[in-house]
């Protein structure tokens, strides 16, 4: 095999994921879903889950795709600290070498401790536009401001996770989403996932494609 064989198996690789996953399961089948097309030439090696009834798991496993549980809850009970949990989860990730680690609905604040090892490889998924509503909450957050007449209408953001503050770092994609008066916090949520979906896989197709 000559090194040009050799360079041009490599440049054929499809860019490795590993994603990380709490409760919902539809950003994590939007990027399954773009794989099988053939839009993102990627390969998810791992699925971590924070959470035993992570629907998301049953998709990995289906997939044949490796999976992990890696709960808080021993490391709280125990008197561990987040840091300790993060270098453990770290240590998790790394044994599967991905190029991007992909936060899919991940609940869970990562630290400095976890981040370092993944410097500017960490990709996040907001419900929310970029600076507002940070946390869990942002649905319902938004939903609130709406009907107190501070807002006209929410979002969803993609960005690189750069250190511990919440949901901050370098934006990759946004895409605003329009707020009723109707509106329930389940319609708002469905339909911020929805918009989710979209750009996280675009906005990973752009980093795949080196555009970013």
């Amino acid at each position: 095999m000559t090194k040009g064989t050799i360079k041009a198996e490599q440049a054929a690789m499809p860019t490795t994921l590993a994603v990380l996953i709490s409760d919902d399961a539809s950003a994590l089948q939007a990027l399954l879903d773009a794989i099988r097309a053939q839009y993102l030439d990627a390969k998810i090696e791992v699925v971590v889950a924070n959470r035993k009834k992570a629907p998301g798991l049953a998709l990995a496993q289906k997939a044949r795709i490796p999976t992990v549980y890696h709960p808080l809850k021993p490391y709280r009970t125990a008197g561990r600290d987040r840091e300790t949990y993060d270098a453990d989860l770290a240590d998790i990730v790394l044994q599967y070498r991905p190029d991007w680690v992909v936060l899919a609905g991940w609940a869970h604040l990562l630290s400095d401790t976890f981040l370092e090892d993944f410097s500017y490889r960490v990709v996040n998924l907001h419900l929310a536009l970029p600076g507002k509503f940070p946390g869990a909450n942002a649905m319902a957050d938004a939903l609130v401001a709406f009907k107190q007449g501070e807002i006209k209408q929410t979002g969803v953001t993609v960005h690189l996770v750069t250190d511990e503050r919440v949901n901050r770092g370098t934006t990759l994609a946004t895409q605003d989403v329009p707020l009723y008066r109707n509106d329930t916090l389940e319609m708002l949520t469905q339909r911020l996932r929805r918009a989710g979906r979209e750009v996280l896989v675009n906005a990973l197709y752009r980093l795949i494609q080196g555009d970013e």
